[in-house]
């Protein structure tokens, strides 16, 4: 078994998310030791973010660094653990709207669609969207 950034980094869907887990400085810390959860969007779900939100985001290392963090929990959360929470808290400090059951969970819009992939470091889902946090949202659409 691999760290959840090796493992990642092995899937071809996920490029993208691995590129922004690099830009955004993370990178080192899911190859690590402690417990996280990651929630990795598909490289077709950043094809269907605005380019203009993209870019700004990629412009700005705080913004892309909060991006990041918010795909993040600190704890290996397995989606059925999920499924008993409303909320949870990211690295990023904002927190995720969590509905569903295991099989149809959402994490705000996004839906889980591949859950629980067990990592050395963790675990991390893949989810169909693209997570962005409100703070970095509205600095964004200044």
């Amino acid at each position: 078994m691999k760290s959840i950034f090796e493992t990642a980094r092995e899937d071809s869907r996920l490029s993208t998310s691995v590129a922004m887990l690099q830009a955004g400085g993370l990178a080192e810390a899911l190859s690590g030791g402690g417990e996280y959860t990651a929630l990795f969007p598909t490289n077709e779900a950043y094809s269907t973010f605005p380019e203009e939100v993209l870019d700004a985001v990629m412009d700005d290392r705080e913004r892309i660094e909060g991006m990041v963090l918010y795909h993040v929990i600190q704890g290996k959360l397995t989606t059925r653990e999920l499924a008993r929470m409303e909320a949870i808290r990211t690295l990023q400090g904002d927190h995720l709207d969590i509905s569903g059951s295991p099989e149809t969970m959402r994490l705000n819009d996004a839906a889980v669609i591949q859950p629980d992939v067990e990592c050395t470091n963790g675990i991390y889902h893949v989810i169909d969207r693209v997570l962005l946090p409100r703070a970095v949202e509205a600095r964004v659409r200044r």
